[in-house]
């Protein structure tokens, strides 16, 4: 069992030293402390994530959207042009 670069041995020193230093009656209420923190950082981690991903849907669609009418306009543009200098002038 390895989490985070700590083995078993070095987990039941932490824990002993834990245990001495805050007290058998502290240590479950550091513990929910600890669990709710990481909780919360998680759910921010996950809401920042869906935030990103939205974000990055809306930027493809608005790139895609102007990938459609930009040709469009060109043309237009171009058959405007196109008609302007070719009408005689008098």
């Amino acid at each position: 069992m390895n989490i985070f670069g700590i083995g078993l041995p070095e987990m039941a020193v932490i824990m002993v030293v834990a245990l001495l230093v805050f007290g058998p009656k502290k240590l479950p209420e550091i513990g929910r402390s600890l669990g709710k923190a990481i909780r919360g950082f998680q759910e921010a981690s996950n809401e920042f994530q869906t935030e990103f991903k939205r974000e990055a849907e809306q930027i493809e669609q608005a790139v895609k959207t102007t990938a459609e009418i930009e040709p469009k306009q060109i043309e237009a543009a171009e058959l405007e042009h196109d008609t302007a200098s070719s009408s005689p002038k008098s």
